[in-house]
Formats: structure tokens, sequence, C-alpha cells
């Protein structure tokens, strides 16, 4: 019996409160998925063509641009030199402008040009073609139990985004936009740029 079945069926569904059991379980399943639709979507674009640091910078680009470097690296939970170096590579690749903030001369703002936007879609894309391909491999049954677990997984990231922004207004995160002073840094080292197996966005 897999595990959707079990779950139609009720079976081994806890009443209650979440377990530490049942939160490992959603994180190994939510895991495996990001692992595996890495390695799938290479077939498309391969790791050389559009790193996942850069994919990650892009989606927060195209809902918060322009974005100062600091605005970007506190979205990300990453350093501002690390972020510094993945604008530079966007820089370079045409996916991503720099222009000057207006009221500060001393900052820049950064944001998505038409070929980022296009790259950002072509990627999305690629993402839904091959879950839709997976999709229309699984019974009826199972489909209509993963798109009712929606609405909660939703919630989860709702409440999981609520919290991060809460611990930033703790923690006083994002106040200090002294990162954002000054042109864009190269990047310094490959290995401050997190590889495309790595969890992109971290806790730290």
């Amino acid at each position: 019996m897999t595990q959707l079945q079990r779950a139609r069926e009720g079976v081994g569904i806890p009443a209650g409160p979440f377990r530490v059991s049942d939160a490992r379980q959603l994180t190994d399943v939510v895991t495996r998925l990001r692992r595996a639709l890495r390695k799938s979507i290479r077939t498309d674009y391969p790791w050389e063509s559009l790193p996942m640091a850069q994919v990650e910078l892009l989606m927060s680009l195209a809902d918060n641009a322009p974005a100062r470097i600091g605005q970007l690296a506190n979205q990300l939970r990453l350093a501002p030199n690390t972020v510094s170096g993945i604008v530079q590579q966007l820089l370079e690749a045409g996916l991503a402008t720099r222009e000057t903030d207006p009221g500060d001369r001393r900052v820049a703002k950064v944001a998505l040009t038409d070929s980022g936007r296009a790259k950002l879609s072509g990627w999305q894309r690629a993402h839904e073609d091959r879950i839709e391909h997976a999709l229309d491999q699984l019974h009826p049954s199972d489909r209509r139990a993963i798109f009712a677990a929606l609405p909660g997984l939703n919630d989860l990231v709702e409440f999981l985004g609520e919290t991060n922004n809460k611990d930033d207004a703790k923690n006083g995160t994002g106040k200090n936009d002294s990162s954002d002073a000054g042109a864009v840094k190269n990047v310094s080292s490959d290995s401050d740029i997190p590889d495309d197996d790595e969890e992109t966005v971290s806790a730290g």
C-alpha cells in the first residue's frame, strides 16, 4: 500500500497535533521532490545554463524588483556578498539590470530584463511540464489526494513565511542597508554560491 493509498483510507493519519515523525515524513517528501525536480529539469536546463542560485534570485526579483542587494539578501537568507556575486552573474548574462537609486546615488537597485523574465518563465514552464507528465502517470485517486492537500500545504507555506518575517522583526534584520552602497561586487569565490543540490535558501 502506497503512502497516498494509506492517506486516502485514513491509515496512520494522526487525529491530534502533528508529531515529530509526521514533520520528518513531510520534510523527507518535500526534500526528495525538490531533488527529483532539479535532476529532471537539467535535461532542459543544464546546471551551466541556469544554476539554482540564479533561479532563486530571478524569482525574488520577479516578485520584488527593483530591489536593493540587502533586500534580496534578506529575502533569500544569504550573505549580501553572496547575493552581489550572483547579481553580477545575472548582469553579465543579460538577465538583470542595475540602476542607481534616485533617492540615494550610493545605492544600486536590480531589476529583471526581458531576457531574464523569459528565462524564468521557461524554467517554470519546464517544471510544470515535468509535474504534469508525472501526474498523468498516477491513479486518479492519487491525483485527487495530492490536490486535496494543496490548501493545507499553502497554509503551511504562509505560516513559515510569517514566522520568517517575525524573526526578522525580532532580530532587526533588514534595517541596515549599508550593504547596498556602492557597485555590485564581483564573485569572490564559487564556494559562496549554493550548489544545485543544496538548499539555496538557508535558515542562516
